[in-house]
């Protein structure tokens, strides 16, 4: 006699079969053994176990077949969440989501509404509210949001005039670490066959440090040691010597730029220069982020490098190409989050 497909069975047959099959297996019968005596896939019993460890018995009661079945939103709701989804985060609501997936919406939907709908219907929602899946900028929870906008409704504001008053040019600086392993963007390749790209075994890297104006002027600097004391003053030394008119530097709050040394050698060089200090950890504050960016996608990531020196010469020359057209670096300053530093 032919056993009966457990797929045909009720939601509750199949519940009793789970609850079963997991017992016997707690007590000692091997899962193929199990499978068997159900009708089941040995796969199906392995998921059943799993589940059980991590959710408890929860997680074999029967789950509603076919379509979920809640109607449609009203236009009452559909603003509801439109606006939830814009003001908070997922575990904000405590949903067991970090960012706002079709699922989360999805789950938002039926924890406020009691209405069930299907990522691919919810999906048509977030298109119809003019949403748009997008690679979220991360914010650093210590960051203070009245000190970012004291920044840029009185300090900026107040260090550009002072800029104009002193005919001074101002800077953005930053400083970052470039690898050799660093990959960006994609590659196509049959499906279901991961492309592998040769590359060295070894692992070098270097720094640079840069400084841009909306103008579009660029100054840089590229090295192999650590961001030291004296490097840094080494490039503020570069910048006076090549700029013709007084320097406004704006950097974040490393420590190098606060050293004690740098705070030497800028009293010492008040008439050529000045520093100011970004916010704290507000990055998206600054336009050189942007050039970091650029230089992390293009100038290392789209290009194999073998060596230190063919790492360095990668970078240099993909600086320098920038110094030749400030246009682009002008367009670093329309990013929204520093189009305030365009004026």
């Amino acid at each position: 006699m032919n056993k009966r497909d457990a797929r045909s069975l009720s939601p509750e047959a199949q519940e009793a079969i789970r609850h079963k099959a997991v017992k016997a297996v707690l007590n000692g019968k091997k899962q193929v053994e199990v499978a068997q005596i159900f009708g089941v896939t040995r796969h199906a019993v392995g998921k059943w176990i799993a589940a059980h460890r991590t959710e408890g018995v929860e997680a074999l009661a029967a789950k509603r077949r076919g379509r979920p079945t809640g109607g449609s939103l009203k236009p009452w709701q559909a603003k509801k969440v439109s606006e939830t989804i814009q003001d908070r985060l997922p575990d904000q609501l405590k949903l067991p989501f970090y960012l706002w997936t079709r699922e989360a919406v999805a789950q938002l939907i039926a924890k406020k509404f009691d209405i069930e709908l299907s990522v691919w219907t919810v999906g048509r929602y977030l298109a119809q509210w003019g949403f748009t899946p997008q690679k979220p900028v991360r914010r650093a929870f210590e960051q203070n949001s009245e000190e970012v906008q004291h920044w840029l409704t009185h300090e900026y504001p107040r260090i550009r005039a002072q800029a104009k008053r002193e005919k001074a040019e101002i800077y953005w600086g930053d400083e970052m670490g470039l690898r050799s392993d660093h990959a960006t963007g994609r590659t196509y390749s049959l499906q279901g066959e991961t492309p592998v790209i040769p590359g060295t075994g070894q692992r070098f890297g270097c720094n640079m440090v840069s400084a841009i104006t909306n103008k579009g002027h660029l100054a840089f600097m590229v090295f192999r040691e650590r961001f030291r004391d004296d490097v840094f003053t080494g490039f503020l030394k570069r910048m006076v010597r090549q700029s013709e008119r007084k320097v406004f530097l704006i950097v974040d709050r490393h420590p190098v730029h606060r050293s004690r040394t740098v705070k030497k050698w800028l009293t010492e060089n008040e008439k050529q220069i000045r520093l100011f200090y970004l916010p704290s950890y507000s990055p998206e504050l600054n336009p050189d982020e942007m050039l970091n960016q650029d230089v992390k996608s293009n100038a290392v990531g789209r290009q194999r490098t073998h060596t230190q020196d063919e790492l360095l010469s990668n970078v240099r020359g993909y600086l320098r190409s920038r110094q030749k057209r400030p246009y682009v670096v002008q367009s670093y300053f329309q990013e929204k989050h520093v189009q305030y530093a365009a004026l």
